[in-house]
């Protein structure tokens, strides 16, 4: 559940508003919900959360989740293809697929949905997002290991019209209108939101292959609030959004890649890359080296809110969403339907003034249904039925004006069966408990600590997060998973505020039992489980400094530390160190951000990544196993013309910086196989871009 939007101020106080986030907007109480965000019944958590505001979302020209968040402490955004360009959002230094999405505080996204669906994620009409790290950083979420994002979306508190135009190089184009209308006396509240945002493929080394793919997104979203009398509210939101990938061939689009593979499906023997060098002209068949994305995502949530006194709150909670997937892998064609249906009834009673209990069950069901064209007698279908049913109980206490304490128990019943014929029996079936503690000290009017502990657990479900469909039909893939993954989670800060200073240090700690990792069995690609416990600490420090109402200036240094089990589970080699800086300032009607980025060198050949020893088949030109330190710089100007109505003008990756300037194309040629995942850094250069945005 979100945040209350009346405790802003107190947030603005005791959690490390970074990530840009330096002001508090007013919030106008009115109607039901608001009403009880004020009183604190509808509050279900103390721990310690960063928040993206509105407004940093508009300073970073983020179109969609994975750029509003790539910055933020503890998260980083992962490219783990060149060619598919498939984004994986990591929290506290765990996978990808240990982050739970939750959308107005509902986790409506699925796996198969956070490997390609986050790119189709807008971020038009979010009013804030709400990062908390941590196993059990939600109720509703146990299996959130790293932690949890939450996009909130804009309520409508006035009756407005927000339009956004912005155009750009390599065909970059964004279009998003959010609509805002209160009727009935301010009893009904109405959302519209809609955004549509491009942009092509990139070739930096030109040889015909592209090392980042073309991306069209589009999504309609439509929020209603109803107040029904002085006691009951009632929400219904609904979404549908499209997002086509392509990767790969230049020069060309889908329809003739297939066109081309039908017609002679057999795989070119001749080099791909005149003379064998991926550094020259690419001479194969499209098809070849095509990947080819299309998701298909509708949503629907409804929620009841009912305040039977004023120390008893209800809320029913139904979600469905249905989520279609159509790729092409060089030749491997993979169709899924991806289904999630949650069910949640919540009870918030107050026993005192200084004592807060929330109650309920939730029922979660998934399924997964999947086609190929593999025609090996290996291949085993990721296809799944899943569901979890739990109940929650989360005493908050506050102690003194000093100290604040929640505890919180989950149980849970788990049943996860793939039902590929080859796999008889229900994989998992199993019962468990699932604590959680945070706390908050006040140590002082400046000072204040946060610590949590909990446990976590989830049910690897899909090849799709060790490999997210890479796979050859002749050689098939094989599911190995037998076991829940289990963590213990640790996190400690501290901050301080005091007039134009705002410092939080933080440290964290997650082990992972169980680990799913991608395998081989008898050269058969196998999704497996780690033997050995993973581990891994964060350490990052936060600066942010207001020199007057005009001027800020932001920092915040990260340190990861992996074990050896962890590192073996990545594809891609995440970052260990990262530096990020930011400057915010008004003149006039000017307003100009800067941000830079320092990612610092990293090891290679620590990590799992395919180690392919050269460029081309005469064994010249080694790939390099050590990934150089870099920096990149993002900048935004924009320019009041007047009230509602401004121009800006800005760019991505200013430096102009990318892996394949340093002739280290992620596109590594050898005997006819491809390593996608030497990604280390940017994979797009320098892009500048312009807009308009008027508010009616």
């Amino acid at each position: 559940m979100s945040k209350p939007l009346a405790f802003s101020l107190v947030y603005s106080l005791l959690v490390p508003q970074w990530s840009h986030a330096h002001t508090v907007d007013e919030v106008v109480v009115s109607g039901v919900k608001e009403r009880l965000y004020q009183a604190g019944m509808l509050k279900d958590s103390i721990e310690k959360t960063e928040v993206i505001s509105a407004d940093s979302i508009e300073k970073e020209q983020a179109d969609n989740l994975t750029q509003a968040i790539a910055k933020s402490p503890g998260v980083r955004v992962n490219s783990d293809c060149s060619m598919c360009g498939v984004k994986r959002v990591m929290l506290n230094g765990l996978r990808a697929e240990h982050t739970s999405i939750l959308v107005d505080g509902v986790p409506i996204h699925s796996l198969v949905s956070s490997v390609y669906g986050l790119d189709a994620t807008s971020v038009a009409g979010v009013e804030r997002i709400e990062i908390a790290r941590g196993a059990g950083a939600s109720l509703i979420a146990p299996e959130a290991i790293g932690g949890t994002i939450n996009l909130i979306t804009k309520q409508a508190h006035t009756n407005e019209l927000d339009l956004d135009l912005a155009a750009g190089e390599n065909n970059y184009q964004k279009l998003a209108a959010v609509g805002t209308w209160l009727t009935n006396a301010d009893s009904t509240s109405i959302t519209a939101i809609a955004q549509k945002d491009s942009r092509d493929q990139v070739d930096g080394d030109h040889n015909g292959v592209s090392e980042n793919p073309q991306l069209d997104n589009q999504s309609i979203n439509l929020r209603l609030s109803q107040d029904i009398g002085q006691q009951d509210n009632f929400t219904l939101r609904a979404k549908q959004a499209v997002s086509e990938i392509f990767g790969g061939p230049m020069h060309t689009n889908i329809a003739a890649v297939q066109r081309d593979y039908f017609a002679a499906p057999e795989f070119q023997a001749t080099p791909l890359f005149i003379n064998d060098d991926v550094r020259n002209p690419y001479s194969a068949k499209p098809w070849q080296t095509a990947e080819w994305i299309k998701s298909s995502r509708n949503e629907v949530v409804g929620s009841w809110l009912h305040e039977a006194s004023s120390d008893l709150n209800i809320t029913l909670t139904a979600s469905l969403a249905q989520h279609q997937q159509k790729s092409f892998y060089e030749g491997f064609i993979y169709h899924a339907d991806n289904d999630v249906n949650y069910f949640d009834n919540r009870i918030n009673y107050s026993l005192t003034d200084n004592q807060h209990l929330t109650m309920g069950v939730d029922h979660r069901r998934e399924t997964l249904r999947s086609q190929t064209n593999s025609s090996s007698p290996n291949y085993v279908t990721d296809s799944f039925n899943y569901r979890s049913t739990g109940i929650y109980l989360q005493d908050t206490w506050t102690m003194s004006t000093a100290l604040e304490i929640a505890f919180a128990l989950r149980a849970d019943k788990l049943m996860a069966d793939f039902i590929d014929p080859k796999k008889p029996g229900e994989e998992i079936a199993q019962s468990l408990v699932s604590p959680r503690v945070d706390m908050r000290l006040a140590h002082s009017e400046a000072w204040n600590s946060r610590l949590s502990w909990g446990r976590g657990y989830r049910v690897p479900l899909s090849f799709f997060e060790s490999d997210h469909g890479l796979l050859d039909s002749e050689t098939g893939f094989n599911i190995a998973i037998q076991r829940v993954e289990r963590s213990n989670s640790g996190n400690y800060s501290l901050n301080y505020a005091q007039g134009q200073l705002n410092a939080t240090g933080s440290i964290a700690y997650t082990q992972v039992n169980n680990l799913a990792q991608l395998t081989s069995d008898n050269d058969v690609p196998t999704l497996g489980q780690a033997h050995n416990r993973a581990d891994v600490m964060d350490y990052d420090l936060a600066l942010t400094y207001k020199i007057n109402d005009f001027f800020s200036l932001s920092s915040v240094a990260e340190l990861y530390r992996y074990n050896n089990a962890f590192k073996q589970a990545f594809s891609v080699a995440p970052i260990e160190q990262r530096v990020s800086l930011s400057m915010d300032m008004q003149w006039h009607s000017w307003d100009t951000y800067l941000s830079a980025v320092w990612i610092g060198a990293r090891d290679l050949t620590d990590y799992a990544t395919p180690t392919h020893p050269s460029f081309d088949s005469a064994g010249q030109f080694p790939k390099s196993t050590q990934a150089p330190s870099y920096w990149t710089l993002d900048l935004q100007s924009s320019y009041e013309l007047a009230a509602g109505y401004k121009i800006y003008l800005g760019a991505y990756n200013l430096l102009n910086y990318s892996q394949v300037r340093d002739a280290q194309t992620p596109l590594f040629y050898q005997d006819g196989e491809f390593d996608v995942t030497h990604v280390y850094g940017p994979l797009r250069g320098r892009e500048i871009y312009m807009g308009i945005r008027c508010v009616f």
